[in-house]
C-alpha cells in the first residue's frame, strides 16, 4: 500500500510540474487583435491617433471626449498614456506633471484622483475645456462598448502589472494593445498577459533579432519602426513574419507632409508602413483611404 501511495505521489508531483512548465500561450485564449493585426489580413485601421488626439481646438489630448470626437469621423486606433495617482488610480496623462495639459499644477504621483478632479483639461491652443482627466477604466469601458482599439503607453513609475490587471478586470483584452520600448518590457508584458497584442520596438534589424530570440510569438507582435523612415529591408523582413508595421510620423514627418502635401502619407504607406501613427489623423486618413 505504501509503495502504491509513493508511486501515486510521484505521478501527481511530476504531472503538476509539467503543467506549470507549459508555455503561457499554450493554455491562454488570445486577444482577437492577435488575429486581426496581420499583414496577410489587411483589415485593421491604418491610422493611429497620437495621445488620443492632438492639435485639435477644444479637444485636449488624452481625453475621452477627444477619442469620441475623432472616432466619429474616422476609423483609427488610439494611442493613450496611462499614469498612476497618489492613491493608486490609473488615469490618462502623458506628462509627469499636470501643468501643461490642465489648469492646475503638480505631479500626478503626488495628487489623488479626487484632487485631480478639481482641474480641467486644456487644449493645445491654451483653451480651458469642460473636460477632466479621465480614469483609465472609464476609457476602457467606452472603447470596449464601441469596439475602439487602444494602444496603451504605460508611463514611468506606473507598474505594468497594474495596467494589465485593469485591462483584464474590464475584460478589455480584445481592444487593448500594450506598448513596450525594449525587449525587457516586452518579455515582462508577455509573461503577465500572453493573450495580448504587444507593440514592440523594431527600429533596426538588431532589435528584431533580439525579439525573435525571446519566447514571444511573432503573432503577438505589432512592430513600431520608429519616427523616421527605415530601410525597405526592415519592412520586408517584418512583413515576411506577417508582422504589421507602425511608422510614427508624429514630429518631423508630419511637418514634412504639411509642407509637401498629404500624399506623403500615401507614399509612406506604400513604402511599408501599414499603420501611420500621427498628430494629423484626419489628413493622414484622407490621404491613405
Amino acid at each position: 500500500m505504501k509503495k502504491h501511495f509513493l508511486l501515486l505521489f510521484v505521478i501527481v508531483f511530476f504531472g503538476c510540474k509539467d503543467a506549470k512548465e507549459e508555455t503561457p500561450s499554450s493554455s491562454t485564449a488570445k486577444s482577437k487583435l492577435v488575429e486581426v493585426f496581420r499583414v496577410s489580413k489587411d483589415s485593421y485601421p491604418n491610422i493611429s491617433v497620437h495621445r488620443g488626439g492632438k492639435g485639435l481646438k477644444d479637444y485636449p489630448e488624452n481625453a475621452l471626449e477627444t477619442i469620441q470626437y475623432v472616432s466619429d469621423s474616422i476609423s483609427a486606433i488610439f494611442e493613450i498614456d496611462v499614469a498612476q495617482t497618489k492613491d493608486g488610480q490609473l488615469v490618462l496623462m502623458h506628462d509627469s506633471a499636470i501643468d501643461r495639459t490642465t489648469d492646475g499644477n503638480g505631479l500626478v504621483k503626488n495628487l489623488s484622483y479626487s484632487e485631480l478632479q478639481r482641474y480641467h483639461l486644456v487644449d493645445d491652443f491654451g483653451n480651458v475645456t469642460d473636460f477632466q482627466i479621465p480614469l483609465f477604466s472609464d476609457v476602457l469601458k467606452w472603447c470596449k462598448s464601441n469596439n475602439v482599439v487602444l494602444t496603451v503607453d504605460i508611463k514611468r513609475g506606473t507598474p505594468q502589472k497594474h495596467v494589465i490587471d485593469a485591462i483584464k478586470s474590464q475584460q478589455a483584452e480584445d481592444i487593448s494593445i500594450i506598448i513596450t520600448y525594449d525587449v525587457e518590457q516586452a518579455t515582462s508584458a508577455y509573461a503577465l498577459a500572453p493573450e495580448l497584442l504587444l507593440s514592440v520596438s523594431t527600429r533596426n534589424h538588431t532589435e528584431i533579432d533580439r525579439l525573435l530570440e525571446t519566447d514571444i510569438p511573432t503573432e503577438n507582435m505589432l512592430a513600431f519602426t520608429g519616427t523616421r523612415l527605415s530601410n525597405p529591408s526592415l519592412y520586408k523582413r517584418l512583413h515576411e513574419e506577417d508582422i504589421v508595421c507602425i511608422l510614427g510620423t508624429l514630429g518631423n514627418l508630419d511637418k514634412q507632409a504639411e509642407v509637401r502635401g498629404h500624399d506623403m502619407y500615401q507614399r509612406w504607406h506604400k513604402f511599408g508602413a501599414d499603420i501611420i501613427a500621427t498628430d494629423r489623423p484626419f489628413e493622414a486618413h484622407e490621404a491613405i483611404n
